[in-house]
């Protein structure tokens, strides 16, 4: 491992460290991201605000610095500005139309093959999607940015580019859905379809997610899930034929592989092992905490049964990144002590062990997110 990696390992660290600055306890739980500080008016919530908000803003300066300035970083950079070519020449190419529109426009502003502007603007708005969802819904904000860097979820949106924007609008909208402000999480989705058409899965599966949790499950819930299972274990050419249509050109390509994510299965029943212990304190009555468990079940599910779908964390990741907010959520309401503790060291040093496997693999050709370039050095 080179120099290089220290760009990460220290970004994650300095954000994390910010993001300590940030007390968002009182504001995030009494309705998902609305202002309602129990001392609104108050010089000490004028302080918290104003500390929040300078904390906030130097984490995503520091997130989008690092994201905007990158050259040759990816393994899809150089895809991406032959792409960004013909889409300046009117010519074909499989992303979406907003995506491509953009593109476009910001060629016409720049002159043509300026790239740099392009991966610019982009990370500023996936950087801004994913700091303002951990604003909204991260109670714990340090513990929720800790666990995004080290999931790897900002580090790999610096490869495909339009999936994770695509990710990042997802992660915001969830805070519509608990609020029960279904028109605005619709209308968000349907913005991120503009950029990938795989953001079209989250309407019916959060809505699902945000239904189970709120509603008492009888023996008919169990029922419609067992028949789920049933479709994706018999009804894999069904599947199949429906995701081809959508993108045709992962039909028998290197993608379209049939492996199991198993680090990302054991992620998962990890936290489904985790959410058991808590379940009385945490979850039992916290509709909130109930959504996203919901979501990493889904996610368990498809990972273990969905291996017949081309790039399978593609979906996955729609539903699996709600555990930042599972997490530090349920740990909080743990009651205070030994098992406490050991909960919060375990999923810390967990996330830790599996960012450093993270960072080895980013050397690999197929990921190329090491070593780290920038315009601006190098």
């Amino acid at each position: 491992m080179e120099r290089s990696a220290l760009v990460y390992v220290g970004l994650t660290i300095v954000t994390a460290a910010l993001g300590l600055c940030v007390d968002n306890v009182e504001y995030v739980p009494a309705r998902v991201g609305k202002e309602t500080y129990w001392e609104k008016g108050s010089i000490l919530c004028e302080r918290r605000l104003a500390r929040n908000r300078i904390a906030i803003f130097a984490v995503y300066c520091l997130l989008t610095g690092v994201s905007a300035c990158r050259i040759a970083v990816g393994n899809d950079y150089w895809v991406y500005r032959f792409n960004f070519n013909l889409i300046a020449q009117s010519r074909h190419v499989s992303s979406e139309f907003g995506f491509n529109y953009i593109v476009k426009w910001i060629q016409l502003l720049f002159g043509y093959d300026e790239y740099l502007p392009v991966f610019a603007f982009f990370s500023l708005i996936t950087v801004f999607f994913f700091v303002k969802a951990l604003s909204d819904q991260g109670s714990r904000f340090a513990f929720s940015l800790y666990l995004l860097m080290t999931g790897g979820y900002y580090f790999n949106s610096l490869n495909s580019v339009r999936y994770y924007l695509a990710l990042a609008i997802a992660l915001y909208a969830m805070k519509y859905v608990l609020r029960g402000e279904y028109g605005k999480f619709v209308f968000w989705i349907l913005l991120g379809v503009l950029f990938h058409k795989s953001i079209l899965l989250v309407i019916p599966v959060y809505l699902a997610a945000r239904y189970l949790a709120a509603a008492p499950l009888k023996k008919w819930h169990y029922t419609v899930g067992g028949i789920f299972l049933c479709t994706l274990i018999f009804g894999q050419n069904l599947y199949r034929a429906v995701i081809f249509w959508f993108y045709p050109y992962y039909r028998d390509s290197a993608f379209d592989n049939g492996q199991l994510s198993y680090a990302n299965i054991l992620k998962c029943i990890c936290v489904l092992g985790l959410c058991v212990i808590c379940y009385r304190r945490s979850l039992r009555e916290d509709v909130q905490n109930r959504f996203y468990f919901f979501l990493n079940l889904f996610g368990l599910v498809v990972y273990c049964c969905g291996s017949f779908i081309p790039e399978v964390s593609r979906i996955g990741y729609y539903l699996i990144i709600s555990q930042i907010f599972l997490l530090p959520g349920i740990l909080a309401q743990m009651k205070a002590g030994w098992l406490r503790r050991i909960c919060h060291v375990g999923v810390i040093g967990a996330f830790g062990v599996y960012f450093v496997f993270l960072l080895r693999e980013m050397y690999a050709v197929d990921v190329r997110l090491l070593p780290y370039l920038n315009w601006i050095f190098d």
